[in-house]
């Protein structure tokens, strides 16, 4: 590798959002700020580091649980810290590479900044894209964390099997449209929820689920789950918490079982809502967190293998939601908890 003079590193312009404080109920475009900062086109000399290009961050709602402090162990990623940069995964190209394994110009997907360009001290948990005959965002999402998340919690928490009856909550977000289609590739019937008519609408039409119901206009939640599974549920893939599990829970089959992704009605709230969990014991109902971090490596590839496949045979779309410039990052993630968002939110920050 070419050593480059400390006098000719050129320095850039980079803009990054920052939070400016803790957060209590639902975060506001005002509790971050897009700061310009500069970075060096260098990395350390004798470091791993590479120092990459973000080109499409990813606006998950999980990231909200990081705008609170937390005690310690209470949080199972950690908090994010006011005046410091945001963090997530993202789509970037690499500038400059102290790396053997990593040269100038690859594509990955990995954690990164909430910025213009990154400096990964140790790039071992960065993923090269390999297909690029999909759009780069799609590693933000039914390539990446996601779509395995969607597929781990389907596959291996909840054990989805053929002619089973499937729900889905927040189902026309980044994780839900693919739980609802690789339901139906299984063989099972499959029931979404969602926020709006349009969503509604793109979750019969788009994705193929059997039916779909807007949570907003549903006065009775269980007399909703009630029509669209008369016979009972025996998987959910929960997204939303509060009331929606609390109706499911009650909706649920004999030994049912409930993978727990995310609880996106909570996070705002100081107090969580309250659940009857006693429906557990009487319906032998399994009940299981995940976090994706748990299916990496092999099972990843075997993953993105699969997923690609059904992508190319057109068994398996995904609807994206994409803002330019990173200017738009905090309203894109602040919209998630209003709806605002139709499929996965991304970011453009740079197109290549």
């Amino acid at each position: 590798m070419a050593v480059v003079a400390e006098a000719e590193v050129e320095e850039v312009t980079n803009r990054q959002v920052i939070l400016k404080r803790y957060v209590s109920g639902c975060p506001t475009v005002d509790d971050m700020e897009v700061v310009a900062g500069a970075v060096r086109l260098a990395v350390p000399p004798g470091s791993p580091a590479v120092l990459v290009k973000n080109l499409y961050l990813s606006c998950d709602p999980y990231m909200r649980t990081r705008m609170t402090r937390h005690s310690e162990h209470s949080n199972f990623v950690p908090d994010y810290v006011p005046g410091k940069v945001l963090d997530n995964c993202s789509v970037c190209k690499v500038v400059v590479s102290g790396h053997p394994d990593f040269k100038p110009g690859d594509l990955l997907w990995g954690v990164t900044g909430w910025e213009e360009y990154s400096l990964i001290p140790n790039p071992m948990f960065c993923h090269r894209i390999n297909h690029h005959e999909f759009p780069l965002s799609y590693y933000t999402g039914v390539l990446g964390v996601p779509g395995l998340t969607a597929y781990a919690g389907l596959f291996e928490v909840a054990k989805a099997k053929k002619g089973e009856h499937v729900f889905v909550s927040a189902a026309a977000g980044a994780v839900g449209q693919i739980v609802g289609q690789l339901a139906k590739l299984t063989g099972c019937y499959v029931v979404g929820s969602a926020g709006s008519d349009q969503k509604v609408n793109l979750l019969k039409t788009k994705f193929g689920f059997d039916d779909a119901f807007n949570y907003k206009k549903e006065l009775d939640l269980n007399a909703a789950l009630k029509r669209c599974f008369p016979d009972g549920i025996d998987v959910y893939f929960e997204n939303v918490g509060g009331a929606m599990l609390d109706a499911v829970l009650r909706n649920m089959r004999h030994r049912g079982r409930v993978a727990v992704c995310g609880q996106v009605s909570q996070y705002n709230l100081e107090r969580p809502d309250g659940v009857d969990l006693f429906q557990l014991v009487g319906k032998h109902i399994r009940m299981e967190g995940f976090l994706v971090s748990e299916y990496s490596g092999d099972y990843y590839r075997r993953f993105e293998e699969e997923m690609a496949r059904y992508l190319e045979e057109g068994k398996v779309v995904c609807v994206e939601d994409v803002a330019e410039g990173i200017e738009a990052a905090p309203a894109a993630l602040v919209g998630l908890f209003a709806g605002h968002n139709v499929g996965k939110q991304v970011v453009a920050v740079a197109r290549e």
